[in-house]
């Protein structure tokens, strides 16, 4: 169970939203690259229809990505990356304005852009390692924070997958993550493992058996597992055949303390949180 301590209230926009039952944030990949659904949007209907889906399904957050971080991703300019990403975000707030929208980025151009733009919170998978600027204009725009655990780049971090005890180094970069956020005045701080990032099966599968450790920082913990490799190798199928191993690994992150869950199938993770739920 979840301690008392930790702040279970996130500000996005000036809307508590309380984390205590756990959220899904749907995935929106507006790159042609990634590993399970790139280049599946062609248009702004189709773009449109998948959002409108998502938060009938349940999604509390649109976590929005124009930039591939799978292993060994093509890199793409800054320019390229706001050229994707802007244009999205202000039709989804015309068509949805309630919406909360989170920006999947790890450069701080791209995410004050962002949020000038109306985006509500910044979804960072290098925790302010690749841009030294992003600490600070988390701070400046005040803002929710998802830091991620990584090491490297996408283009290498299979190569760092390497750890004497795996906890431990996540608990300590996490550690040091947090207070160099806190001196700046970052107050929302949401904590992903990343899961795929610089991990091999294993240890991802490691780190899962672990989670309940992270609830030591007293922050909300985000369980990114949906479609990953960690299952479908386990499982020797494909991420498309990825799902059902998808709703088991959501199951056991929620009971090991996840409180939300980034996902490519929203009904099906609400379903496992409305579930999982009565057993509390």
């Amino acid at each position: 169970m979840l301690s008392q301590e930790i702040n279970m209230t996130i500000n996005c926009k000036g809307k508590l939203i309380d984390v205590t039952t756990p959220k899904v944030m749907g995935i929106l990949n507006l790159t042609p690259d990634s590993f399970y659904d790139g280049g599946k949007y062609k248009n702004e209907s189709e773009i449109v229809s998948q959002v409108e889906t998502m938060l009938k399904n349940g999604a509390t957050f649109i976590d929005i990505g124009a930039y591939s971080s799978r292993p060994n991703a093509t890199h793409i300019s800054e320019a390229e990356e706001l050229q994707r990403l802007l244009p999205i975000i202000t039709l989804l707030i015309e068509e949805f304005p309630e919406i909360i929208i989170s920006i999947d980025t790890f450069r701080s151009e791209v995410a004050k852009q962002g949020i000038q733009a109306g985006a509500a919170l910044i979804n960072d998978i290098s925790a302010g390692k690749l841009d030294e600027n992003m600490l600070q204009t988390v701070a400046n725009l005040q803002v929710p924070y998802i830091m991620m655990h990584m090491k490297g780049t996408p283009q290498n971090m299979k190569e760092h997958a390497n750890y004497n005890n795996i906890m431990k180094e996540l608990l300590f970069y996490f550690s040091e993550r947090i207070n160099e956020a806190k001196k700046l005045g970052i107050k929302d701080i949401i904590v992903d493992p990343g899961f795929g990032f610089a991990k091999n099966t294993a240890q991802n599968f490691e780190v899962l058996k672990h989670l309940e450790l992270l609830e030591t920082l007293k922050f909300p913990i985000l369980a990114g597992v949906s479609r990953k490799s960690m299952i479908y190798k386990t499982l020797e199928n494909t991420a498309q055949e990825a799902l059902n191993g998808t709703t088991v690994l959501n199951t056991i992150a929620l009971q090991k303390g996840a409180t939300i869950l980034r996902v490519h199938d929203v009904k099906e993770a609400t379903e496992t949180i409305k579930l999982t739920d009565q057993l509390n």
